[in-house]
Parts: C-alpha cells; sequence; structure tokens
C-alpha cells in the first residue's frame, strides 16, 4: 500500500488563511475612515424653543406715581396772624369739627361798602357752586346706580357664558368709573359748602368785628381724612388765600403714569394695569380711566427731547392688599394694549429679518430647515406666529453667523417666558 506523500513547507505557508493576507488593506481602510471621520463636519451645537399655543400679552412698560383723587388745600380766608399749626403730616381730621389752624384779624377783617358787596357776591357765588355740587352728586348717584345694577345683571349673562369677556370688562369699567365720579361728586359737595361756609363768615365778621378784642378765626377742616402735608408750620402775618395745610383720604388713590405720546394713542380706557416693584409681594391690579389730551415735553436721561402724555389708572384690587400705599409712591405699570390667550407664539429670539422678509430656522431631522414666517404681536420674548411655523416645531434661537441652510445641528432645549 502506497502512502500519500506529505506537503512541504512551502505548500503550508501558502495555504495561510485569506484573512490574514487582507490584513493590511483592511488597515488602510480603517485608517482612511479615521481620518474621514476626523475631518467631517460636527453637528453644532444650538439652542432651540419651541412653538406653542398659550397666552400673550403685549405691554407698555413705565414708571407711575401713586396720587390722592380728592385733595384740598385750606387757605387762609383773610389777611391777619397766623398762629403756629401744630398739625403734622398723617394726623386724621374730621370735616367741620377738626380746627386746622387759628388766624388773629385783630380787624383786618372789617369790611368797607365796596368790601362788603364783593363778600355778598361770595357768598352768592358759593352759594350757586353749592346748588351745582349737589346737582352734580344726584346725577353722578343715579348714573353709579344704573350702571352697577347693570353689571350685576351682565355678570349673570357672563357666568352663564352668554356675555363676552369683553363686554363684560366694558360694562365693569362703566360701573368703576361712575362710582368713582360719584365719590368726585361728593368730595365737591363738601369742598362747596365749607366755601360758602367760610364766605358766610367772613361776611358776617365783616358787619361785626370792626371793634378790638374779636375773637380770632378758626378755620376748621371742609372734608375728612388726614392731612397731606403742612404747607405753612410757623406764626406769622399770612395775606388773604395764602395756602396753609393740604388735606384728603390717602385710602382714595389713583395711579398717573407717564407714557410716550406714540405709547399712549394704543391704550384705551379700561386697558388692564399691572403694578410691580410697588414694595409688597405680590402685583396690584388697575384698569386705565382715562388717557389725558394733552401732552408734554419732557429730556430724558439722555438728553433727548420725548413728547409724553399722562395716563391715570383706578385701582380693582381691595384696600387691604395695599394698606401701606400712599401718595405720591412709586410704582413699576404694566399696561395691557393687546392679549390673546390662545396665541400661536415662538421665541422673539428665533426670528429674524433677510430683505425685509421674517425668518427662523427650524431642527428638521438633525439639520436647519429655513422658513419664511409671518409674525403678528411681539412683547420682546415671544412673537405670534400668524403664518409659516406649525405648534410643536423646533426652532433655532439666535442661530447668528454660525447657521445656515441644511447644516447638521444638535440642538439644546430652551423655554421662552
Amino acid at each position: 500500500m502506497n502512502q500519500a506523500p506529505l506537503p512541504s513547507l512551502a505548500a503550508k505557508k501558502n495555504a495561510a488563511p485569506a484573512w490574514r493576507r487582507r490584513l493590511p488593506l483592511l488597515g488602510l481602510v480603517l485608517l482612511v475612515a479615521l481620518i474621514a471621520g476626523g475631518l467631517w463636519p460636527r453637528a453644532v451645537p444650538v439652542e432651540a424653543g419651541s412653538v406653542s399655543r398659550g397666552p400673550l400679552i403685549v405691554t407698555v412698560d413705565e414708571e407711575g406715581m401713586t396720587r390722592v383723587k380728592h385733595r384740598y388745600v385750606v387757605s387762609a380766608p383773610v389777611a391777619g396772624q397766623l398762629r403756629r399749626i401744630d398739625w403734622k403730616a398723617g394726623a386724621v381730621v374730621e370735616a367741620g369739627k377738626t380746627v386746622l389752624a387759628t388766624l388773629e384779624t385783630s380787624g383786618a377783617d372789617f369790611l368797607d361798602a365796596r368790601s362788603q358787596a364783593q363778600a355778598q357776591a361770595r357768598v352768592r357765588t358759593a352759594e350757586a357752586a353749592r346748588d351745582a355740587a349737589r346737582s352734580q352728586r344726584a346725577r353722578a348717584a343715579a348714573a353709579a346706580k344704573l350702571f352697577s345694577s347693570d353689571l350685576a345683571r351682565l355678570k349673570q349673562l357672563f357666568t352663564q357664558k352668554v356675555l363676552s369677556a369683553q363686554e363684560f370688562d366694558a360694562a365693569e369699567m362703566r360701573a368703576t368709573t361712575t362710582l368713582q365720579d360719584e365719590r368726585g361728586a361728593e368730595f365737591a359737595l363738601k369742598v362747596a359748602e365749607f366755601e360758602l361756609e367760610q364766605a358766610q363768615a367772613i361776611l358776617s365778621r365783616g358787619k361785626s368785628s370792626g371793634r378790638d378784642g374779636a375773637e380770632p378765626l378758626a378755620i376748621t377742616s371742609a372734608v375728612s381724612g388726614r392731612i397731606l402735608r403742612v404747607l405753612q408750620e410757623s406764626a406769622r402775618v399770612v395775606p388773604g388765600g395764602f395756602p396753609l395745610l393740604e388735606v384728603g383720604d390717602p385710602t382714595d388713590l389713583e395711579i398717573r403714569i407717564e407714557v410716550l405720546s406714540r405709547d399712549g394713542v394704543a391704550i384705551k380706557p379700561g386697558a388692564r394695569v399691572m403694578l410691580e416693584q410697588w414694595g409688597g409681594a405680590e402685583s396690584l391690579a388697575a384698569r386705565v380711566r382715562h388717557v389725558e389730551p394733552s401732552g408734554f415735553t419732557k429730556i430724558s436721561a439722555l438728553g433727548v427731547e420725548e413728547q409724553r402724555v399722562y395716563v391715570i389708572a383706578d385701582f380693582t384690587d381691595p384696600l387691604e392688599k395695599r394698606l401701606t400705599l400712599a401718595d405720591n409712591y412709586r410704582v413699576e405699570a404694566r399696561i395691557v394694549i393687546w392679549e390673546n390667550t390662545a396665541a400661536l407664539r415662538a421665541p422673539a429670539g428665533a426670528l429674524f429679518q433677510r430683505a425685509g422678509i421674517w425668518q427662523s430656522f427650524v431642527v428638521d431631522g438633525g439639520r436647519s430647515n429655513l422658513r419664511t414666517v409671518m409674525v403678528g404681536r411681539s412683547n420682546g420674548v415671544q412673537t405670534e406666529i400668524v403664518e409659516g411655523l406649525s405648534e410643536g416645531a423646533q426652532v433655532i434661537v439666535y442661530p447668528g453667523d454660525k447657521v445656515s441652510n441644511g447644516m447638521r445641528v444638535a440642538p439644546l432645549s430652551v423655554t421662552a417666558r
């Protein structure tokens, strides 16, 4: 039996595995892949925000000052020697009872025939002013009663979803305004009655007080409230009509907000006002009563002339929320000029203009996609989207020059507030 010959050493070497022969080629391919991977452009990290639907409020933000609505300056009715006034600001006074100041006239209020005729004319004028104030109060009371009744009826309709929120807010504003008018008319009547009493006192003293030893003239408060300022504290000789004190109710406040005239055009009576940075933990609510029809020029801190106008607003929150707020206190006001409870909104930083066209980069499949959009209102943080973007889309915020159309991006989520 013949035995098969054994393979030679060279034949064994030629029979080595095929994968070993391909190792140099595989290494070259791997090296090329590593070089290509290193040179391949990486995804650019970008901040991304979402397009969402929710409330959007556009406001005019300016500083304002509180002030007492109805204040009364107590003046000397005639010339004389004023005794020292011991009252201090903040003291409580009662109409017709609290003696604010005392004048020693020493016959200075004696009237000759001409002055007596003038005093009689002032009495008649004061009587006419009192009658007019009474009529105005009756008118204001009737209007307040009417609009309060309307508000009660409309509130039921609003609860039943029959009345729109805008119509209900308008009715609430009318009721609030008429109530404030009624308070103002009541204050004006008290002042008119006080002026009549003062005119009658001067006339009666002028007829009989020309002798020495006449009793000093006591000046009482025209209204109930508190002393806001003492204008003349020391004793001195004062002429007739000299201001002595300022009296008012520091809890009956309004807000005077100074805005640019171009912003005042967009502010309507009844607009909501949010008052912040006034010293309390929570913001206060108010409503615009009216925008004053006349503006004024003011020099800004940068030396630029600005046309400004005053906006007057009334508090709508109860007094208990602002007990420490008083006259001439600073507040920061945000006046709502437009709002939408279900607006399609996007971060304002995701929108930019090119050749007058609004555009935005949308993250689509890990790449930036340039979109043309149509925008609406904006409050500087969020912008209303009219067309071009859909809810839930991811947009690149502040793309800058590093982002171009079709570029690979790695979004980092941010939220606009």
